[in-house]
């Protein structure tokens, strides 16, 4: 990340070296007229150096400048842009490093074509400001492409946990029981637990966690269930053992405050369902799952069982180890939330890997395919009837993309959301098939696994007589209509 003083370096070279363009000086011809050597301009340049008093009002009578433009933050229309994203909150907190970008390469790129960069810079700055998109948004955007640099497979903290697990001589007994976990935080870390003070807060009864620094606890809602509570119990171990200092103290953050703060909190969760399904383990049954002839769904929920995980932690557990020891890296996780009240389904989380998968988040509020497991299981959580309802259910489809080549394996499992709402919600893994998969998953082949074509959203589908269609394909109307008028004026140019 770029401290103040880093930023106002690059500023003010960025300044000279678009000054010393327009003006059309070569390094020399600017050295001659400042009396500065060259190599010392070019570290200006570069955002290395800044000169002295003396030197800036020599520079600002070369370039035909005043010295009080050169020292602010206001620059010339051209660059302004360049120079208001050099000095945001997001490019201070956001950590280049992270993605191998060095503050000079990215100012070389800046320097280099100014009114190119100008251009796209302003485009996302509309972009977000017609979407309302704050920081956190480009955040969760920078984290996800993170994970799918690395396949979302990362071996120090998968490392970090096999050394807390021998450093703290942690059981091998599976699951990991939550009084155990409690034992852990108290013992290494002197934290406590309390499952009940929160129960007295009823503003805060949406809250799942909260710790406090100050007082050492870690207090969990009541109303958690106990993989839930392992999940919490093992994030904070994450926390402490990784030793990570910026952090949320909330489960779920409310507010962003800065990258490090998000990736934190991912490494953390990372390396709770890390720990609490050993990689070794987890990768042998998945093994014997997949080679299964036949899809057998109540082998999942006993693997849910085994570990005393959620759904979603385990489908996420999958997406770290599918890639990494199966070479499956063409895959999809997606959350759904369904409001029975309204029909409404909302995604409210994706990772994809590789590439950007059919099924993804729209934010233009249109409706999203309903042939989709995703949305069809919990439709299904629904339809049960009270006396046989099951809190937890388990589909696969095979997913045909509509005039697209691609087809996926899609395994959605839903559960009841008794926590804060009572819609249901459903957490999907797709994989693409390809030949690889085949070898793998041996129960693609069974006959009993249903097969159906889907689109992304209704408004984008072409699909005739979709039974499910819960809207018109308004997006493809206005294509055509457009096209009508074109075709009308190539006539009109004819005649």
């Amino acid at each position: 990340m770029l401290n103040n003083e880093e930023i106002i370096k690059l500023i003010f070279g960025l300044k000279i070296k678009y000054l010393r363009q327009q003006k059309q000086y070569s390094y020399q011809e600017l050295s001659n007229l400042t009396g500065l050597v060259v190599s010392y301009l070019h570290d200006i340049e570069k955002g290395k150096k800044y000169p002295k008093v003396d030197k800036i009002n020599a520079l600002a009578d070369a370039l035909g400048v005043d010295y009080n433009y050169l020292v602010s933050t206001q620059a010339s229309k051209k660059i302004q842009p360049i120079v208001d994203l050099v000095q945001s909150d997001f490019f201070k907190v956001f950590p280049l490093e992270l993605f191998g970008i060095t503050p000079a390469k990215l100012f070389e790129l800046f320097s280099t074509t100014p009114d190119k960069v100008n251009a796209f810079i302003g485009t996302i700055t509309k972009i977000a400001r017609n979407y309302q998109m704050k920081n956190e948004h480009f955040y969760m955007a920078a984290l996800r492409s993170y994970q799918d640099i690395y396949d979302n497979y990362f071996e120090d903290i998968e490392q970090a946990v096999e050394k807390f697990r021998t450093t703290l001589q942690v059981k091998s007994n599976l699951p990991l029981k939550t009084d155990y976990l409690i034992e852990l935080l108290r013992k290494h870390y002197q934290i406590t637990v309390d499952k009940h003070k929160m129960v007295n807060h009823p503003e805060i009864d949406s809250v799942r966690s909260y710790f406090s620094k100050q007082k050492k606890v870690l207090y969990l809602n009541g109303a958690l269930n106990m993989a839930q509570e392992n999940f919490l119990l093992a994030r904070e171990l994450g926390f402490q053992f990784l030793e990570l200092k910026e952090r949320p103290y909330l489960t779920r953050m409310e507010q962003v405050d800065s990258f490090d703060q998000l990736l934190n909190n991912f490494r953390a969760s990372y390396f709770s369902v890390a720990l609490l399904m050993p990689e070794l383990a987890l990768v042998e049954d998945i093994r014997q799952f997949a080679q299964q002839a036949t899809w057998q769904p109540q082998r999942l929920v006993q693997l849910l069982d085994k570990y005393n995980v959620t759904p979603e932690m385990f489908l996420q557990r999958l997406t770290n180890l599918l890639p990494h020891h199966f070479g499956i890296n063409d895959l999809f996780f997606l959350r759904m939330n369904g409001s029975e009240s309204n029909s409404r389904f909302d995604m409210t989380k994706e990772l994809h890997l590789s590439q950007l998968h059919s099924p993804y988040a729209n934010e233009r509020d249109e409706h999203y395919c309903r042939r989709w497991v995703s949305i069809k299981i919990i439709e299904a959580m629904w339809q049960q009837p009270a006396n046989l309802h099951q809190p937890l259910l388990v589909q696969a489809q095979i997913s045909q993309y509509w005039e697209s080549s691609n087809a996926y394996l899609c395994i959605a499992l839903a559960k009841t959301e008794h926590f804060g709402t009572p819609n249901h919600s459903s957490v999907t893994l797709g994989l693409l098939i390809n030949d690889k998969l085949r070898q793998i998953f041996r129960f693609l082949n069974d006959l009993a696994l249903p097969i159906f074509q889907v689109n992304t959203t209704c408004e984008r589908c072409s699909m005739p007589d979709c039974k499910e269609r819960a809207a018109t394909p308004i997006v493809l109307e206005k294509v055509a209509q457009h096209e009508k008028v074109k075709l009308a004026l190539e006539d009109l140019e004819r005649e």
